[in-house]
């Protein structure tokens, strides 16, 4: 019996038929990252950053004269947001609007229900694990305006 192999030749149409697939799959995936990264975006941090960035230095300046140092934890469903003064005494803000959530998405933000408990601000809140964080603006018994994001990881 004659063995009838045919032989294999690669044509010009074959290595086109390969670029194309292999650019295909970079193209697609490209597509796919871009797509969820938009989708994911939460937004703008400051609507008109340049003017927003021409009262920085005063507002900084005022916000770190006032010597706060503010820290959150959580632990058996309750949140506790603890602030400080330079001296280590708890500090009770006029006026305090807090937004807990994910990094990376809007979805989960939710304004806790802080109460003051004497020492620190209170709130029962139940966190899934993973990365939250929490956007506090506050101001002062003085009017001063404080402003901070702090971030936390629930195991």
């Amino acid at each position: 019996m004659a063995d009838v192999r045919k032989e294999f030749r690669l044509t010009g149409w074959h290595v086109l038929a390969g670029f194309a697939a292999a650019f295909g799959i970079i193209i697609a995936v490209n597509i796919a990252l871009a797509v969820n990264a938009v989708r994911t975006f939460p937004g703008l941090e400051t609507e008109h950053s340049y003017i927003a960035s021409q009262t920085f230095d005063v507002r900084r300046a005022a916000q770190q004269a006032l010597g706060w140092d503010i820290s959150a934890s959580h632990a058996d469903g309750l949140l506790v947001l603890k602030i400080v003064d330079d001296k280590g005494l708890p500090v009770q803000a006029a006026k305090m609007d807090v937004i807990l959530g994910r990094p990376t998405h809007q979805k989960a933000d939710r304004v806790p229900q802080f109460r003051w408990d004497g020492t620190a601000y209170v709130a029962h809140e139940e966190l899934e694990k993973g990365n939250w964080d929490l956007w506090i603006k506050a101001t002062a018994m003085d009017g001063t305006a404080f402003e901070q994001r702090l971030e936390m990881y629930q195991p």
